[in-house]
């Protein structure tokens, strides 16, 4: 195969969610659309080398020219309550939800003695640091609920215990539409762990 193409494969392979197939039919339909799709591409791509930057202060996608990004500097957000994440990623999933209105921190990462990714590799310094200077009064803990996830939270609520700020974590359960017989074991033993009250409904419904 041509070397330009093949390099073009290889780079869209290392992409999340790209395979080998799936990187070649990409690459295909790029070259053969230079126009409308190669060249599209290529300024976009330039574009975001260019413009996007993540914040210095939560850590989340922003451009340069909005550094601290608007979710650290609008008046709408609660300065009292930080959602930590593992990656910027994360807070768009939690935006979407639309169920958070709190200020945000990207960790970058977990701690992962596989991955050599220790404490000094992620953003757990900057964490504490804002937990002492800013009115925090709520630590949400949004992280994976692997091993290295939990490694990374335990870690935190350690460096945390003295800080005089609630401590929290996600509810783990069942996903909406699932029923118990589908669910892993890890799961249906934190479903039942983190289980609420049924409220009782009014005398006169």
């Amino acid at each position: 195969m041509l070397e330009p193409l093949d390099n073009l494969i290889h780079a869209l392979s290392r992409l999340p969610g790209f395979g080998r197939r799936s990187s070649e039919r990409a690459a295909l339909a790029l070259v053969r659309r230079p126009e409308t799709l190669l060249d599209t591409l290529v300024r976009a791509l330039q574009e975001a080398r260019e413009g996007v930057c993540l914040c210095s202060k939560c850590g989340a996608f922003t451009t340069h020219d909005a550094n601290p990004c608007a979710l650290c500097t609008r008046a709408d957000r609660d300065d009292g309550l930080i959602c930590v994440v593992e990656d910027p990623a994360d807070i768009h999933a939690i935006e979407a939800a639309g169920a958070f209105r709190g200020r945000y921190h990207a960790l970058m990462g977990k701690l992962s003695p596989g991955r050599q990714t220790g404490v000094g590799e992620l953003r757990i310094a900057a964490l504490l640091r804002r937990v002492q200077t800013e009115p925090v009064r709520e630590v949400l803990l949004a992280l994976s609920t692997d091993l290295e996830g939990d490694a990374t939270a335990g870690f935190i609520a350690e460096r945390l215990r003295n800080a005089n700020v609630r401590l929290t974590r996600l509810a783990f359960g069942l996903p909406c539409g699932s029923g118990v017989a589908y669910a892993d074991p890890l799961t249906l033993r934190r479903a039942v762990q983190g289980r609420q009250t049924v409220e009782e409904p009014p005398a006169d419904a």
